[in-house]
């Protein structure tokens, strides 16, 4: 038995939308990196990001991303979307 606690998942709204908007099967991939995200930091495929994003992380999915960062007890779920483009605001 692992004496870790499991993380809380906060999805901000823009990125619960965005889940919201996926194909059927993409969201639930995107749903189950969410219950990973949970067992935080033992999340495999998990990367930090760089430069303007650093302190932040992506979790991949296909052509999908997941953007998160973490905060004392719980990983913030910032975007989620296509790849394409993924990276520019």
């Amino acid at each position: 038995m692992s004496d870790c606690i499991d993380m809380t998942v906060r999805i901000l709204p823009d990125a619960f939308r965005q889940i919201e908007r996926l194909p059927v099967a993409i969201h639930r991939r995107v749903l189950e990196i969410l219950e990973r995200l949970s067992h935080w930091p033992r999340v495999s495929g998990a990367k930090p990001l760089h430069g303007d994003l650093a302190g932040h992380y992506r979790v991949r999915t296909g052509d999908y991303r997941v953007q998160f960062h973490v905060e004392r007890e719980a990983v913030v779920v910032e975007k989620v979307g296509h790849r394409d483009g993924f990276y520019d605001e």
